[in-house]
């Protein structure tokens, strides 16, 4: 769909959801929606059933982190419309205790991938009907998408011969501290490497 096009669905949106959309903005070919969080309900009960709009799909739910803002996450909804042949983005802000509400009576799909986020941002979603972990271990602790996650986690799985079980234990890291330079192997640091002439001058 060429960016006229969208650039009119977006100002349709917006002129039809004036006190839900904040923004709508048309890039790389894509239509985003940025909206307030507490309407996210309503927006999508009119992007489903709208004539102009129908986008009877939900094709994703999302997380996004940035630990920088207040609202750290943006909640990220992927909509696609086969009788229209269009797909839009919609985006909504939220903090670490702040509910979203839950899009579930929406779209049944949204189930599964409103639980992921909570499950892998923390993400609380209002109203969701069984608003528990999806993809980690009973017991899990942490949001292991969330940036300040530690990359080794917080607990271990193990077998344990003597109990004849798995058990969870503390992570424990047999080195202290472990020196990354976080560049590409052929882009490397130059560790100052011995060089022909080095060899020369120490005879």
């Amino acid at each position: 769909m060429n960016d006229e096009a969208l650039i009119d669905l977006g100002e349709h949106i917006s002129s039809e959801m004036e006190q839900v959309v904040l923004e709508a903005v048309v890039v790389n070919g894509e239509l985003t929606i940025s909206a307030h969080a507490e309407h996210v309900h309503h927006l999508m009960t009119f992007l489903r059933d709208d004539p102009t709009c129908r986008f009877s799909i939900l094709v994703d739910i999302c997380g996004v982190d940035y630990p920088e803002r207040s609202k750290r996450f943006d909640v990220v909804y992927h909509l696609l419309s086969l009788h229209q042949n269009q797909r839009v983005r919609v985006k909504v802000q939220t903090d670490e205790v702040t509910s979203v509400p839950s899009i579930t009576d929406v779209f049944k799909v949204a189930n599964w991938f409103e639980r992921e986020a909570f499950d892998m941002y923390g993400i609380r979603f209002d109203g969701h009907p069984d608003l528990r972990r999806l993809l980690t271990d009973y017991g899990f602790s942490g949001h292991p998408l969330r940036k300040d996650f530690p990359l080794t986690g917080h607990m271990e799985l193990r077998y344990d011969d003597s109990v004849k079980r798995c058990v969870y234990e503390p992570v424990k890291l047999t080195q202290e501290f472990r020196n990354f330079d976080f560049l590409s192997p052929w882009e490397g640091p130059d560790y100052g490497t011995p060089t022909a002439q080095d060899g020369e001058a120490g005879e």
